[in-house]
């Protein structure tokens, strides 16, 4: 499970520097739209088509950061699957290693019932003359 954790923090970071991403193309947006209004410039279809492209660039890491938190939510959901199923196992065996354990003891015990080892008390001896 430990390697589901390290793609978990991996993901975690990718999903951040896309964020980081997306933040920075905004504040770029800002900026030049800001010139563009302050010089009063007249942009033509070319230049406006660039500027939206920041904007497709920002939906598609949106996008991608919305795959990730889905992929990571299913890795939880089996983590947290895995270690319950781990966990039952672990007590079922510890369960029967129990059972085991009593059925072993019952076994000997029979078998030194059997063979004549019981152990006898001394009131149960009968003294001759």
């Amino acid at each position: 499970m430990k390697i589901l954790q390290s793609v978990h923090t991996l993901l975690d970071h990718i999903k951040e520097v896309e964020r980081d991403t997306i933040e920075l193309s905004q504040k770029s947006l800002m900026s030049i739209t800001a010139l563009i209004e302050k010089n009063s410039l007249e942009i033509d279809d070319a230049t406006a088509e660039a500027l939206q492209y920041q904007d497709i660039i920002s939906q598609q890491l949106s996008a991608t950061i919305d795959a990730i938190e889905g992929i990571q939510k299913s890795m939880m959901i089996y983590t947290h699957t895995y270690n319950e199923d781990e966990s039952m196992a672990a007590d079922s065996i510890a369960k029967l290693e129990q059972k085991l354990s009593t059925l072993l003891d019952t076994a000997k015990q029979k078998r030194d019932a059997f063979s004549g080892n019981l152990d006898h008390e001394a009131s149960d001896e009968v003294e001759f003359f």
